[in-house]
């Protein structure tokens, strides 16, 4: 078997330095048709004012300005031509056309060059708006690694990610972004997980636990054994889930657009009537003065303000949340998370760590490092959660091994450990055994192991699923946040379930439910047409109810890849606090869209009644609608820079 090829960074790097060349040219070459037209009206105003040359009030008045037209104009005309032949005829290049093209047939030229020049210049401010917010969202989630330096052939050696199998050794040297998911083979590492999470500060991972692709090694060289391919990584996850969500419109992106249909040929027919109509009803009716009064009525009705920093505002807002470790589908999750009033959680893995830890140990009648190390003897043998929190507890010598080990179905363990018959489980498994159980375990709701050596009750261990460190500050700020009802759903023990709720502060907390029980519970809620429910999750067993809330919510670092798939909603950071931010960022976003809209229409009503009573000229309604379209560009890129 040959070694792979090893990939030149150099290369690479010479690769990006030319493309980002030509990428700069382009740029510049973008701006040049903008500003030849601006040299060439600011030449023409100067000659018609100062009145420089003689021969310019003659033909070469007109053509002078019609070569000034053209570099910004004739890239308009044609695309409005391109719509009209596919049957598209009322668009924002229509109107500009018209009116510009008017201004020039009753002898404005200047005015005709100014209303494209500024209507270009937006389009350019529009456009690179639009370029920075995708950018944004795609420089932020696009770290995926370009070289892996996987074990073959006795040797490490330099490959493209995309060419590593599952189950192949990585070595991650200090710097350098872990190219895949996997588990950690050095006794730990320093990651930066902020591509994945949102979170810069450093986390430390221990040998056994997973690591993630587009994680930053921070110390040392470090190396894994993959558990995902290159495609199925986390991080390609999420970059595929961002870009997809900017397909997905709001209601409120696809109502303006349907809106624009329908307002712009009204639009067309009010000028024509603003033009026509006053002959029947003005006595000193002039054609070239209402042909001018509708055209500023044309140039300023123009919807382009609207139709572009709507959705720019919703950019911003999933890239504002991408950058909190929060990932939303879609743009129509950002205005639906606006409208939940209730939330209803999963414990485990949610509020809880999902990892159970010894609370106390209890022995009776012998030392707890004898008892422990019975118990440990017959646990070592089971792999069951609980097994594996004993299993941590550290003893001072007497090792032991244990024999004849069978597994009581829902009960615990019975063996032999030094010759003597040791039970390990349960009441249950306690009382068919015969074997007095003290009466101060009734009153413990945690989950509780109990050990009996040769018959005689030796104490018990008491183990707990920890609350998160945020949990209790997650529910108070939803409380804060407006939202009304916080219910726990849990198929954990209902006096543990209550417990944590109480400890919380939620509405409600039932426990020992079903897949099935806690979809019947949702559906239940959702019969109140006020409630808007939010659920939250992250085991396989919670994706029927994420998939029928209003929208579901899964935690992404350690749910389950279905509840993932299945949300509206991932946090990346496994934080509940998330929630709350993921909220608030809803309702920013939304702010952000509604003052646009209020904005645009304000203003451009305003000079519309204006213009038609003959107060505005086209200077004014090219610069109020220019003004209006880069103020609403600037407020929907606010989003982007806000804090939560």
């Amino acid at each position: 078997m040959t070694k792979k090829k090893k990939i030149n960074l150099r290369d690479l790097n010479k690769k990006k330095v030319s493309t980002g060349n030509s990428e700069s040219k382009m740029k510049l070459g973008t701006y040049v048709p903008a500003i030849v037209s601006f040299a060439m009206l600011i030449v023409g105003i100067s000659l018609d004012y100062f009145n420089l040359l003689p021969f310019f009030k003659g033909w070469v008045r007109p053509v002078w300005y019609g070569l000034a037209y053209a570099p910004v104009g004739f890239p308009v005309i044609k695309e409005g031509w391109e719509s009209i032949r596919k049957g598209d005829f009322f668009t924002e290049f229509f109107l500009m056309s018209i009116a510009t093209l008017g201004a020039f047939a009753i002898g404005e030229y200047p005015e005709g060059v100014a209303v494209m020049l500024f209507y270009a210049v937006g389009e350019l401010f529009q456009n690179a708006a639009v370029k920075r917010a995708k950018g944004n969202i795609k420089a932020l989630l696009d770290v995926r690694p370009n070289i892996a330096l996987v074990y073959r052939d006795n040797d490490f050696v330099e490959v493209n990610p995309e060419t590593v199998h599952i189950g192949e050794k990585v070595q991650v040297r200090t710097g350098e972004k872990i190219p895949l998911d996997g588990i950690l083979l050095s006794e730990k590492a320093s990651v930066n997980t902020a591509a994945i999470t949102g979170e810069s500060k450093p986390d430390t991972i221990y040998k056994g636990n997973k690591v993630f692709a587009g994680s930053i090694n921070l110390e040392g060289v470090i190396e894994l054994e993959t558990t995902k391919e290159f495609n199925d990584s986390s991080i390609a996850r999420i970059l595929d889930m961002v870009q997809n969500a900017t397909a997905r419109k709001s209601k409120t992106e696809l109502f303006i657009r349907k809106f624009a249909r329908v307002y712009t040929p009204i639009v067309v027919f009010l000028a024509i009537c603003l033009t026509v109509l006053p002959y029947f009803f003005v006595d000193n009716y002039v054609f070239q003065d209402w042909l001018y009064r509708a055209l500023i009525f044309l140039v300023i009705s123009c919807p382009c303000a609207l139709v572009i920093s709507i959705p720019l505002g919703y950019f911003g807002g999933l890239g504002a949340a991408s950058r909190n470790g929060i990932l939303f589908k879609g743009a129509s999750f950002l205005d639906a998370i606006t409208k939940v009033n209730t939330v209803v959680m999963d414990k485990t893995g949610t509020v809880t760590k999902g990892v159970f830890k010894i609370k106390e140990i209890r022995p009776v009648g012998i030392s707890e490092n004898e008892m422990m190390s019975y118990l440990l003897a017959l646990e070592e043998q089971s792999t069951h959660p609980i097994a594996r929190a004993i299993m941590e507890y550290e003893l001072n010598g007497q090792n032991h091994t244990a024999s004849e080990v069978s597994e009581i179905g829902g009960k615990g363990l019975k063996g032999k450990v030094n010759n003597k018959t040791v039970l390990v489980g349960n009441k249950a498994l306690m009382t068919a055994h015969g074997i007095d159980v003290p009466s101060e375990t009734d009153t413990i709701v945690e989950s509780i192991v109990m050990i009996t050596i040769d018959d005689q009750f030796s104490g018990y261990v008491t183990i707990a699923d920890q609350l998160k460190e945020d949990a209790v500050e997650a529910v108070r700020q939803m409380h804060n946040a407006g939202i009304k009802k916080i219910i726990m759903l849990s198929g954990d023990k209902p006096s543990i379930t209550e417990k944590i709720g109480n400890e919380l502060g939620l509405e409600q907390a039932k426990g020992g439910l079903l897949p099935e029980d806690k979809l019947h519970e949702v559906e239940e809620m959702k019969k109140d047409p006020s409630a808007s429910i939010a659920f939250v999750g992250d085991g396989i067993n919670d994706a029927p109810v994420l998939a029928v809330s209003d929208v579901g919510i899964a935690m992404g670092g350690l749910g389950s890849d279905v509840a993932i798939e299945t949300a509206d909603v991932v946090i990346q950071t496994d934080q509940p606090s998330r929630i709350a931010r993921a909220i608030k960022i809803g309702r920013s976003t939304r702010n952000v869209v509604w003052q646009n809209i209020a904005l645009a229409f304000g203003v451009k009503l305003i000079v519309m009644i204006l213009g038609a009573i003959g107060l505005a000229s086209l200077w004014e309604a090219v610069f109020a609608d220019v003004g209006v379209a880069f103020l609403a560009i600037l407020n929907a890129i606010r989003i982007q820079k806000m804090k939560f």
